[in-house]
């Protein structure tokens, strides 16, 4: 099938593009590079650097390269940076998906896979959190995903688009042996953080330790980069199966606190790990805890790599390569 991956050179991105591949697909990138890396893409694979709202580069690429299905993965992805300055994430979350659909549609691109994530939900009421839990966003950058998933789901109805809409616990871990892992500017992810204090590369901010939780920090559920790149080829043959749209978690229905990252990280490392311990960062849920047993059934997909230890210590073999 010929695929285009949107935000290719981004973390999940990439790790989507050599699962692509492995499986067979004739992969192109989409990437204006304002946040992915190029060396990310591997060799051979035609890298567009462009923005997903350039209908005068998208519509004709969609057409010339008879793309059969889009992973959209290029967006925004900071809570903080979402609250503060909402428009950049309306902007580029949410009107720049909707004009990289118009060119879809325009093109006869019957399937669509959308980034999307846990914040949809905003402060659990029950926990693990199933896709039939409130979505009553807390932040931006949940609102703008909601919203593109509404726009979806509108698309679907009207003009027959098929698609599925992943919703991410913590993406976590690398790809060691492609040479592929985590690296943002800015770094605001735990893991990473954690591991570059661990080197003594930076200062390790905890942002608040009074919430409603066993020890007080907050708590998520981390699924290894690649275990999330495998469910979006699941939801790949599952549309071409015809299997009718919506949206599905992707975690391991296991939650770690921050302070248990902290200790998992000082085990693998066998180093200690500094921290400072600040206020709430606003737009933070205490506990997103995934059920993610609709993705299990009706797309087949389990975690091949689910424990703390395992992603930490696939980060840590990252991080420290030579």
């Amino acid at each position: 099938m010929n695929v285009l991956v949107t935000g290719g050179a981004g973390y999940i991105g990439s790790h989507m593009v050599r699962v692509l591949l492995r499986a067979g697909h004739a992969v192109t990138v989409l990437d204006d590079l304002s946040a992915g890396h190029a060396d990310s893409v591997p060799a051979g694979t035609r890298l567009v650097q462009a923005d997903v709202r350039a209908r005068d580069v998208v519509l004709p690429l969609l057409r010339d390269a008879k793309i059969d299905a889009i992973f959209h993965f290029a967006s925004r992805i900071q809570v903080g940076e979402s609250v503060r300055d909402p428009r950049l994430y309306y902007r580029d979350n949410l009107a720049a998906g909707v004009a990289l659909l118009e060119s879809a549609l325009d093109a006869g691109v019957k399937r669509f896979i959308l980034s999307s994530t846990a914040a949809v939900y905003g402060d659990p009421i029950r926990v693990p959190i199933d896709e039939d839990h409130p979505t009553v966003p807390v932040n931006p950058y949940g609102d703008t995903k909601l919203m593109l998933e509404r726009v979806l789901a509108s698309y679907a109805r009207a003009y027959g688009l098929g698609y599925v809409a992943l919703r991410y616990f913590n993406a976590s871990g690398a790809d060691v042996a492609a040479g592929i892992g985590e690296r943002h500017d800015p770094e605001t992810h735990l893991i990473p953080l954690v591991l570059e204090a661990a080197l003594g590369k930076r200062e390790l901010t905890v942002f608040g330790e009074d919430y409603a939780t066993p020890d007080g920090t907050c708590v998520r559920d981390y699924i290894h980069v690649t275990d999330l790149a495998k469910a979006h080829l699941a939801a790949l043959a599952y549309l071409d199966a015809g299997g009718a749209s919506g949206a599905f978690n992707l975690g391991t229905g296991q939650g770690h606190s921050v302070r248990e990252v902290l200790l998992c990280a000082e085990k693998i490392t066998g180093r200690r790990v500094p921290y400072k311990v600040s206020a709430r960062r606003e737009g933070d849920p205490p506990i997103l805890v995934a059920s993610a047993d609709r993705a299990k059934r009706l797309l087949g997909w389990v975690p091949e790599r689910p424990l703390l230890d395992d992603i930490v210590a696939d980060a840590w073999a990252w991080h420290t390569r030579a």
